[in-house]
């Protein structure tokens, strides 16, 4: 597949001679040497696609001059070292073959089946289709490629081979494409390959990252690393000896090797603690390997009597595997002359998993009845950005979903169950609560962690055990999404509040247009049927909607004025012969403003209206204030009490947009008042007011006490959480009978702007 990572094919020019055909042979060959786990049947087939691939790239040549189908070769030569099964190398070789030769899918279908198939077209970048920027176009390749990634994990391990090796070829690019492309790859691709446990790969990447992006710094570096490499040559070999005679005396079987920091790790580490490379002291590692699980604790032990092991340089990854099933012991150890040494226990099993992740599938499933650990870990993460895409259409709000869930760090929570979910470090109790089940993050109203009550936004540490409380009647908060951190728990808040957002302004809609035709005569709105469809047709028309849903919707959230909707399909209704009921004019015109008559037609807030009903923070009204709803311009109904400052002036200039409000008799929630309370100033009066506060069953919200130190008397103004009127006037009186509170009142819009 051809893509900006790509080295650039070249049409051969006319004056050169023939490119070297025995180039691809030859790679061809060296491929096939590598296809000995497959079966004479499977490597036929591979053979096939060869031939067809060869066919479709002829006269393409890469920037260096060699024929282009060295490329997927190269690629399937990678998926062999993973022993990836005969389809997947198939469609290796011809992961190009539709975006850049014009093979459609039906002919990839006829010869070599539908996996292969869709294999292919997993990897097929939307070119025919135009973005409005590099990083939607970005966004929207990848959005495909996780579809089929979703459905065959091997898409995206194909997709890794194929940018892995145009890492490697990388310089034959132009040199300006150097820093695009490694910064894209360092920031996605690198990450995918941690996350699907192919750690050589993303070892691999993350070094020539460096090397393009920093040409210098890699170089110095490598030279660096290469003299350190040969000072120590004597050091290593002691290190290997003395634990190999250790590991004998107690029998049991060792493999032991040796493993080097990347130069990328290497450059970090020196970049984030400001270190020289001299200051770099555990350069280098070993991995230990022996036969079974109990003999990781044995070694560990066995290690810590060798060399004395460094304090707080211990992780147990085999009791807890790292979210891409990577298992082993860690610890540092203070090896010969003071040098600081990692080792790395774990068994054969866990070292398959450690080196090739999600490809260890193909690789150990004949030795290891339980090795598919690492490939339902890396499709649940799969699956996971699935959920996410399917609830994300914006490309740019899509690609940051997943450039968070990329990050490696994680920390490891409990639920009451004992069951262990990984999170990114700096998770919060909601993002436990959306990784439980979307319908527990919805509903989430508390929390408990390690027993104690904690709010929804709790940073969560290692070890905690997080248990979530509900309320069914409980809904998202636009506010989670300032301290959220995974791209699950953030899709799903968002999709949720729009989703319920246009319901509930459908609902509102429909209750504000059968209002205003009520005040036209009118009892209830037309049906939707056969009679009625042409006198909805013609409303539609001019309003400009395309559906009732959608006219209403506008209607709900204040895009369009219900009153003149309504006049409008009176009108219409009275062209069908319907004629408008003159004591249900004088009902709705007339009783409906007297004080000791509610309309029949008014709005019925309970508090459960959602995000359509929005309650003024300049007046904060609460069941059984008198009350006037504002339609605000793309805002939904905005609710005033009918002596609010801020109400008035905007009755005074736009009294078309009001309509008539009114409170349900069993309200479903809190509401916020303002409280202004005057006290004398001296040591704990705020404890002393809040406690009274506490006392009459009332919730603060927000506190703010000024600052004003040298005043004998101060203002505390709080914002609290009660059920109405009676319930604030209880508050205001316990409040009063504080010695030390002067004066309590209700805050108005001129005291809070």
């Amino acid at each position: 597949m051809l893509s900006d990572a790509d080295p650039a094919i070249q049409p051969p020019r006319a004056d050169s001679p023939s490119p070297p055909e025995s180039a691809a042979a030859a790679s061809f060959a060296a491929l096939l040497r590598q296809l000995e786990y497959l079966s004479p049947e499977d490597v036929e087939q591979v053979r096939q696609a060869y031939r067809l691939a060869d066919e479709s790239h002829l006269g393409q040549m890469r920037k260096n001059g060699d024929p282009y189908i060295t490329h997927p070769i190269a690629v399937a030569g990678i998926c062999a070292t993973w022993k990836l099964d005969a389809q997947g190398l198939m469609a290796a070789l011809l992961h190009d073959v539709m975006e850049d030769c014009g093979v459609t899918k039906a002919e990839l279908v006829e010869r070599f089946g539908s996996s292969v198939a869709d294999l292919v077209d997993g990897l097929t970048k939307l070119e025919k289709l135009e973005f409005d920027t590099r990083e939607q176009n970005q966004a929207e390749s990848f959005r495909k490629m996780l579809l089929a990634m979703a459905k065959d994990v091997r898409v995206i391990l194909i997709k890794l081979a194929d940018r892995t090796h145009n890492m490697r070829t990388m310089g034959d690019m132009p040199r300006n494409k150097w820093s695009r492309i490694s910064s894209e790859t360092l920031e996605i691709y690198a990450p995918i390959a941690h996350r699907l446990g192919l750690n050589n790969t993303y070892r691999e990447l993350q070094d020539l990252c460096l090397r393009f992006l920093h040409p210098w710094r890699y170089e110095v570096l490598s030279k660096a690393l290469d003299k350190s490499r040969s000072r120590r040559t004597d050091l290593i070999a002691r290190v290997q000896r003395e634990v190999e005679e250790a590991f004998e005396k107690v029998g049991i079987p060792v493999r032991i090797l040796g493993r080097e920091k990347t130069l990328y790790s290497v450059y970090r580490k020196m970049d984030s603690k400001h270190l020289s490379f001299s200051q770099v002291t555990d350069i280098y590692g070993f991995r230990v390997v022996v036969p079974e699980v109990n003999d990781c604790y044995t070694g560990l032990g066995i290690l810590h009597q060798l060399y004395k092991p460094v304090p707080g340089k211990f992780r147990d990854y085999v009791a807890i595997p790292k979210v891409n099933g990577y298992q082993s012991l860690h610890t540092t150890l203070i090896g010969p002359v003071n040098t600081n040494i990692e080792f790395q226990m774990r068994t054969d099993a866990m070292d398959v998993v450690a080196e090739s992740g999600v490809a260890a599938h193909w690789l150990y499933k004949a030795d290891a009845p339980d090795s598919d650990t690492s490939q339902r870990l890396g499709t649940q993460w799969l699956q996971s950005l699935l959920d996410i895409q399917r609830e994300t259409h914006d490309a740019s709000e899509f690609w940051d979903h997943v450039k968070i869930d990329l990050f490696p760090d994680s920390v490891y929570v409990f639920t009451p169950a004992s069951k262990i979910l990984s999170l990114p470090r700096g998770a919060t109790v909601m993002d436990f609560a959306y990784a439980i089940h979307s319908d527990v993050g919805n509903h989430a109203v508390g929390a408990t962690v390690n027993g104690e009550h904690s709010p929804l936004r709790t940073e969560l540490n290692n070890g905690d055990v997080v248990e979530i409380m509900t309320n069914p009647r409980s809904e998202p908060n636009p506010a989670w999404l300032s301290f959220v951190r995974t791209g699950r728990a953030r899709s799903k808040i968002r999709h949720h509040l729009k989703t319920v957002a246009h319901e509930k302004a459908q609902e509102l809609g429909k209750r504000m247009l059968i209002q205003a035709l009520r005040g036209e005569g009118i009892a209830s709105l037309p049906a939707e049927d056969d009679e009625h469809q042409a006198t909805w047709e013609k409303l539609l028309r001019f309003t400009g909607n395309k559906s009732r849903y959608e006219l209403l919707t506008d209607i709900g959230m204040g895009k369009r004025i219900a009153s003149m909707v309504g006049k409008k399909l009176a009108v219409l209704l009275s062209e069908t012969g319907q004629r408008p009921d003159a004591v249900l004019i004088s009902t709705e015109r007339y009783l409906g403003g007297h004080e000791e008559k509610v309309s029949q037609g008014a709005v019925s807030l309970d508090g459960s209206e959602g995000v359509s009903v929005q309650y003024a923070s300049c007046c904060r009204p609460i069941p059984g204030d008198r009350i006037v709803g504002y339609l605000g311009r793309g805002e939904g109904l905005v609710v005033h009490t009918d002596d609010c400052a801020v109400g008035r002036k905007l009755m005074h200039r736009d009294s078309e947009r009001f309509l008539q409000v009114e409170w349900s008799e069993d309200p479903v929630r809190l509401f916020e008042a303002h409280l202004v309370v005057t006290v004398t100033n001296g040591k704990g009066v705020l404890a002393r007011v809040a406690s009274a506060i506490a006392a009459a069953e009332a919730d603060i919200t927000h506190v703010d006490m000024g600052n004003e130190p040298g005043q004998t008397t101060i203002e505390i103004r709080f914002i609290i959480a009660v059920r109405d009127r009676i319930h604030l006037a209880t508050v205001m009186r316990s409040l009063k009978r504080t010695p030390a509170v002067v004066k309590v009142m209700r805050g108005k819009p001129s005291s809070t702007r």
